[in-house]
């Protein structure tokens, strides 16, 4: 802990020892950051905890239960006294109530549900009904909404009336009659607006949205690409469901990444911080990656199987198995990463697999040549006969160039299929990479070296 966490501490700690300090407290951290105030509550004894965040005002105490995961909300909650914790609770984000009710037990979640306002609930339940990781599982419903036939006058009177409620009020969502989206007003075109001027007479209605099924992922493109403050989300029938704001995009930007690195190394994607991930919980999101490229290469072992009279004539064969298969692996990793990337923030699509793969396959043959160069010398130098040379320069041409190709097409099948392209990466380059590898390697020894086994 550095020294500023750990004098806050010290001083939090002296000022709960006594009724008249603690009264002091919520003077005392009124500039402490939510997420500050998170960090530092572990430090603490429960008791302590609870003395602390009972002295704080609800929004303060709402914030900072953002930044917790569900097991700690629900435990604020259930000691803090009802009174209270129904405050604390209709003070947090919609988003982040309908993933802390998504993760507790049903009945637990149906019990705070009752906390709620009676139209709150319903958007509450609403947004429930969607998927974790669509665009509703991630919409929050704290917006600013106005009628189409409300004068710019009537709409400012609403801004004023429920903004401190709102996420953002940068943007009046405007709808029509049946609650379906129509428009959008910032609120500087309506506070220059003339006061008697209808929203329908000068909004934009030719707004971005996203349906509320939409994956998150996309959510994140399409924010990203439009530069938008807050995303508007829509059902099937074009009425408003909510908002996804930046900062949200964020959390999901961070998330898909991690996942995809997890997957990349050969690990299910974790459910939790590593360091907060149980010894057993580790175990079993990487021994099944570990059983399955184990079996993978049990072809590996078949072809060396096949091909052991080659290697019993010419035993220096077995000193570039490494560095070939090396040299597939590290070009197959090189194209499945960058066209994985690139699906993800949408520069390609499924559409675009015959110009990527011939793309890869000329470039694989320009990288595997310039290999063959650096792999030829170094036979020469470790005293192998020039056409050994040539039968690990050519394998390495082939090679490089069938794992770019084979790199580049893996992760758009895999999308194509609806499979994330992450998840066959690894696995599946690996094993065809390996295989195909010593495969080639072989039969062109046995033809240059004229190898009759």
């Amino acid at each position: 802990m550095n020294n500023i966490n750990e004098n806050l501490e010290n001083t939090i700690r002296e000022a709960l020892r006594t009724e008249e300090s603690r009264e002091n407290l919520p003077t005392m951290l009124e500039d402490l950051q939510p997420f500050d105030l998170a960090n530092i509550l572990p430090e603490f004894e429960k008791s302590e905890q609870l003395s602390l965040m009972s002295v704080l005002p609800a929004n303060m105490v709402a914030d900072a239960l953002e930044y917790m995961e569900p097991v700690q909300q629900y435990w604020f909650l259930f000691h803090l006294g009802e009174p209270f914790a129904r405050e604390v609770l209709n003070g947090m984000s919609s988003d982040i109530i309908v993933d802390f009710f998504a993760a507790i037990h049903p009945r637990q979640a149906e019990r705070l549900t009752q906390w709620l306002p009676e139209e709150y609930q319903t958007k509450v339940r609403s947004l429930m009904s969607y998927p974790e990781n669509t665009a509703g599982g991630l919409a929050i419903v704290e917006y600013v909404a106005a009628r189409q036939n409300w004068t710019a006058e009537q709409a400012l009177a609403h801004v004023r009336k429920i903004g401190n409620e709102a996420e953002i009020v940068s943007y009046v969502f405007v709808l029509d009659a049946a609650g379906r989206l129509v428009g959008v007003v910032s609120l500087r075109e309506l506070i220059l607006a003339d006061p008697k001027t209808k929203l329908a007479e000068f909004m934009n209605s030719s707004l971005i949205s996203v349906n509320a099924n939409t994956d998150q992922e996309e959510v994140a493109r399409v924010i990203t690409q439009y530069d938008l403050v807050a995303l508007p989300v829509v059902d099937g029938s074009g009425r408003m469901v909510g908002i996804i704001t930046v900062d949200d995009v964020l959390d999901v930007v961070e998330e898909e990444a991690t996942e995809d690195i997890q997957l990349l190394g050969g690990s299910q994607p974790l459910d939790e911080p590593y360091m907060q991930a149980g010894f057993f919980s580790l175990y079993r999101k990487r021994i099944w990656w570990l059983l399955i490229l184990f079996v993978a290469q049990a072809f590996t072992s078949n072809i060396l199987r096949h091909y052991e009279g080659v290697l019993s004539e010419v035993i220096s064969l077995a000193l570039f198995i490494p560095l070939l298969i090396g040299t597939g692996g590290n070009a197959g990793s090189q194209a499945s990463t960058l066209v994985i990337r690139a699906l993800a923030v949408g520069e390609v699509t499924v559409r675009d697999f015959a110009r990527i793969v011939w793309r890869e396959s000329r470039l694989g043959l320009l990288l595997g040549l310039t290999m063959a160069v650096a792999t030829f010398l170094r036979a020469l130098t470790i005293g192998g006969s020039i056409d050994l040379g040539i039968t690990v320069a050519a394998t390495v041409v082939t090679i490089v160039a069938v794992s770019s190709t084979v790199g580049a097409g893996i992760p758009i099948v895999g999308r194509r299929l609806g499979i994330d392209p992450a998840v066959l990466a690894s696995p599946v380059i690996t094993t065809i990479i390996d295989s195909a590898g010593l495969f080639i390697y072989f039969e062109f020894a046995r033809h240059i070296l004229h190898i009759s086994s």
